[in-house]
């Protein structure tokens, strides 16, 4: 018998997960419209690493009921991001594993999610695996990507003074400044508070 065909973007979860079968692939960045709108506009998309991805599903007994179906799940990739510091082209490596449960419905999934860590998702024969690994993955990139050291010298602004370490900081405030001078409206406040003399 010839073992049945499976396609990523028309996944039939409860098959899958009964075989037990893990899956794998490397899919183009190109595929994931999402991904490519995070990158560097100077980043090439044809020399763009790939995305790496595995999937098992699995069935997992009760003591009352059907079996509940679960699929882990993986995928990683590089994505070339603009730097916020810098400027240029950063390499950030994004990677994740999940498990999500599948039921029957959304109700039950609404239930069920409010409850649980892992995600709780609705069963499908036509599941797009590869939208999923994109949803994760758009989870883990970061906000702010930045380079651990910039390659080329950042001219900072006055509101990059916070990323100064801690000491350097507290001890700039420290240091007395040279030219301070009394506050004008200061020493007219304590002339009124002082009490006049006869």
């Amino acid at each position: 018998m010839k073992a049945r065909e499976i396609h990523p973007r028309r996944l039939d979860v409860r098959p899958f997960a009964e075989t037990g079968e893990p899956i794998d692939g490397s899919t183009p960045l190109g595929d994931f419209e999402r991904l490519l709108h995070l990158r560097h506009t100077d980043a090439a998309v044809d020399t763009a690493a790939p995305v790496r991805w595995s999937a098992q599903g699995e069935l997992r007994s009760q003591r009352s009921g059907p079996p509940e179906v679960w699929l882990y799940l993986t995928g990683s990739t590089a994505l070339s991001q603009q730097c916020q510091r810098c400027l240029e082209t950063v390499e950030v490596p994004l990677a994740f594993e999940r498990w999500f449960q599948f039921v029957d419905n959304e109700r039950q999934a609404a239930e069920l999610d409010a409850e649980s860590e892992d995600d709780v998702l609705v069963i499908s024969r036509q599941f797009d695996l590869l939208e999923l690994v994109e949803d994760e993955l758009l989870l883990v990139a970061p906000i702010v990507p930045r380079h651990e050291v910039c390659p080329t010298p950042v001219v900072l602004s006055v509101g990059d003074w916070s990323d100064a370490p801690a000491d350097e900081t507290s001890e700039a405030s420290a240091e007395p400044s040279t030219t301070d001078k009394p506050n004008p409206f200061a020493v007219l406040a304590s002339l009124r508070k002082t009490p006049a003399k006869d």
